[in-house]
């Protein structure tokens, strides 16, 4: 494998000391993944919280902790050029715009400090979706269809020559169901298509692309879920692991939107995301060992965010008082209109779930990106030289509005109807205090129509012979962030421009409680943000041959990232100017050291080809954010020391790839809760890992891939854990005649209950949490004809 993350000319994995992983789409495709997010699992280092449905992930890397959401730290590209400038805008992740289909050539992720020099607020890595261009003709269709879950997709990609100097690739997917969990509507329908056509010289290439992709998928949310002696079990009426919050019975919010009328959103939109972009790239070799590159890509990103939220566990006998009425009505649902009469037996839990319904508008998360770089060769006698240059450009657009209102609901996995408070005493067209469901509209109504335009240049020198590689790389990045908002973020609080106001949402003549105190965008007071930020990236690195099949590696590395969006959520300041009082909570540094062993057999140790990557790892980390559902700041440090493994071993037709990693992390300084000094960082186990072992035989395969980990906190308090889990998952693929193959796979076998976060720190006294599970057991067929 060729690897190209230090700038200059490219080197093998063997003798790079970047710690780089590629995918091949067999591989991806007998991982059974239901969502993008469940591939990255199997990139060693990368602990991905694929629980969120098929985007909407956390993602983490060699010990940087999740704390809030998204992919803070690390950047998600397709072909070399970021999906987004943030890893995790507010409700705007970076993978919301990125799917995994036939069209992929390889994953590459490139792990470690090396990634803070090679992209922009990537210090703990880059994961890049690589396209086929059309150099091997041919192509395929395919059909997946669940059997024991809703969903059918069609997959479909063809390219190659055109003639001696253009090449041509084009393909896509559909695809239309509920998705892995019952939700008792289509909730997941849209696909994508991509294309791009390469002009083929004597001495480069050019080439032009485009993608277009309109999708609707449900994200799964926190849900109730019950702790019994240390494990998670569901409550009665709702298995998390194939049930959702998501009802029939809820499929139209209405809301307040950023002028003041009113809106109405259609919530089996669930993220929608709408993308289509151009671009183009051109790499040509000079005279005299000079090389030139150049990639472009402009995106045009918008859609929303519909998700119901755990916003609470209400024992349902409380409901009706602690709302102002006397009683409890089904509005909808079979029983619709039926009093209940027994909340506290109701659905066999008595409990009703304060369903925080997330409604937000992604307007604009458009995006302009450009990366410039010249490559020098020289030959030195005792090696080789190569000197890049290169200066990079984007533009990131961030306009959303949110709106939240909360909902009361059946604590019931499937067809869950809302639930009317009521007061028998009020007058008659008054005794409904709840509209359409609703206890409350409005409650958090930011607005954001931002603009963050960064620079970078950056120059990166590459020693070489046959024995030893040096590398030293330096990044120089500078970014204002402009724009407006009705959010005023004083340090340690969350106000916002809001003027509450009674409004009359169902146009009944009645202004009832739930319609009162409405927050609406003040658009005449609103904040303005001017702030820039600037800081310096830089990586060193070593490898040496010790022999044909041993080498040693070491790094070390700073790196950065510039904050965005979520500077104005709270928990950071500015001045009355709209800069930063802090330039320091601007910018989030990143040190990390590495130092590792690389080790290959063929047919010498043991029979087969054996290859073994050890490293040990290090990462002080600096972190300024805010996480939404608690609404609490985070201002701190952490450090993490560990060792990662990846490993592959094959002999004729049997074969294994795995690896895992061993974290242990530690916060150090915490400026908002300090209490919390000298505790693991949520959701940081010890260990993760990842197997798959697999035999070929007659154009027949078959194998399982295991994904685990071990226990965590749920919070930063490390009081309640999250219980370790592994998930198992199996595939089979027949050969039916040349070209056309059978695939039967299974995602999590073993059914296993997984949680990859709780709201909760601490054990409730009813013994429920709100916490997202992975999915529990999908089957699906699929018949694949390559030509």
């Amino acid at each position: 494998m060729i690897v190209t993350a230090v700038a200059g000319s490219g080197s093998t994995k063997f003798q790079s000391s970047v710690s780089v992983s590629d995918l091949s789409p067999e591989e991806i495709q007998n991982f059974a993944p239901r969502s993008t997010a469940e591939i990255f699992r199997n990139i060693p280092g990368i602990r991905s919280e694929s629980s969120g449905g098929e985007n909407n992930a956390n993602i983490q890397v060699r010990g940087i902790p999740v704390t809030t959401g998204g992919a803070k730290f690390i950047q998600l590209q397709e072909d070399g050029l970021p999906v987004l400038s943030f890893g995790d805008i507010t409700f705007g992740n970076a993978d919301n715009f990125l799917r995994a289909d036939t069209t992929i050539r390889r994953i590459e992720a490139i792990r470690g400090g090396s990634a803070s020099t090679f992209a922009s607020n990537a210090p703990g890595a880059v994961i890049n979706f690589i396209s086929k261009t059309g150099e091997t003709e041919g192509g395929s269709i395919g059909v997946t269809r669940g059997l024991d879950y809703d969903s059918t997709r069609v997959d479909f990609e063809f390219g190659g020559p055109i003639n001696d100097d253009w090449l041509f690739h084009i393909g896509g997917f559909y695809r239309v169901g509920e998705g892995a969990r019952d939700t008792g509507y289509t909730a997941e329908n849209g696909g994508q298509i991509k294309a791009n056509i390469t002009r083929l010289f004597e001495n480069g290439y050019a080439r032009v692309y485009f993608k277009h992709l309109n999708d609707r998928t449900v994200p799964y949310l926190p849900a109730p879920v019950a702790i019994v002696n240390g494990k998670a079990e569901p409550i009665p009426g709702f298995d998390f692991r194939k049930e959702t919050l998501s009802s029939p019975f809820l499929l139209s919010n209405t809301r307040v939107d950023s002028n003041g009328t009113l809106a109405f959103t259609d919530i089996k939109d669930g993220v929608r995301a709408i993308s289509t972009s151009v671009g183009a790239e051109f790499e040509f070799d000079l005279a005299d060992g000079w090389t030139i590159s150049n990639k472009m890509r402009y995106a045009d990103n918008s859609g929303g965010f519909a998700g119901s939220f755990t916003a609470g566990i209400l024992n349902a006998a409380d409901v009706a008082a602690d709302n102002g009425g006397d009683g409890l009505v089904y509005l909808n649902g079979p029983n619709a209109g039926q009093a209940i009469t027994n909340p506290s037996a109701l659905n066999g839990n008595g409990l009703i779930i304060d369903n925080l319904l997330f409604d937000v508008k992604v307007n604009d998360l458009s995006q302009f990106v450009n990366d410039f770089k010249l490559t020098k060769s020289f030959d030195t006698g005792g090696g080789s030289l190569d000197i890049s240059a290169g200066y990079y450009k984007s533009i990131q657009q961030v306009e959303t509005e949110w709106s939240f209102n909360f909902f009361l609901q059946e604590a019931l996995g499937e067809n869950a109807a809302l639930i009317s408070v009521v007061d028998s005493t009020a007058p008659a067209g008054q005794q409904t205090l709840t509209v359409g469901g609703v206890r409350a509209f409005g409650i958090f109504d930011p607005f954001f129509d931002l603009s963050f335009d960064r620079d970078a240049v950056y120059g990166a020198l590459v020693w070489s012979n046959d024995v030893v590689t040096f590398d030293g790389s330096l990044r120089y990045e500078d970014m204002s962030g402009t724009g407006v908002s009705n959010l005023a973020a004083p340090m340690g609080t969350m106000l916002g421009g809001f003027v509450p106001t009674d409004i009359d949402v169902n146009g009944d003549g009645f202004v009832s409680p739930a319609e009162t105190g409405i927050g609406v965008v003040d658009r005449n007071n609103l904040f303005t943000v001017d702030y820039n930020v600037n800081f310096v990236s830089y990586s060193f690195g070593t490898n040496y041959l010790v022999s044909d099949n041993l080498a040693l590696f070491a790094r070390y590395s700073r790196g950065g990232v510039a904050n965005g969006d979520r500077l104005l959520l709270g928990g950071n300041g500015f001045n009355p100017a709209g800069g930063l009082i802090d330039d320091g909570i601007g910018i989030d540094i990143v040190k990390q050291a590495e130092a590792g062993v690389k080790y290959r057999s063929r047919d010498e140790v043991v029979p087969g080809n054996l290859s073994v990557f050890l490293t040990g790892f290090y990462a002080d980390v600096e972190e300024s954010n805010f996480e939404v559902t608690s609404g609490l700041a985070i201002d701190r440090t952490s450090e993490a020391y560990g060792i990662e493994l990846e490993t592959a071993y094959s002999n004729g037709g049997f074969s294994l790839v795995g690896g895992l990693t061993w974290t242990d992390a530690e916060i150090t300084a915490d400026n908002v809760a300090p209490a919390n000094v000298g505790n693991t960082p949520r959701r940081q186990a010890d260990l993760t890992y990842q197997i798959t072992p697999s035999y070929t035989f007659g154009g027949h395969s078959l194998g399982a891939n295991i994904v685990g980990t071990t226990s965590s906190y749920a919070q930063d308090n490390n009081d309640l854990e999250l219980a370790g889990f592994a998930q198992i998952n199996l595939f089979l693929n027949v050969e039916l005649t040349e070209g056309l193959v059978a695939s039967v796979n299974v995602n999590n076998v073993n059914n296993a209950f997984g949680l990859t976060e709780s709201e909760e720190g601490s054990l409730p006294a009813n013994g429920i949490i709100r916490a997202r599970p992975i999915n529990g057991r999908t089957t699906s067929v699929s018949l694949r004809y390559a030509f």
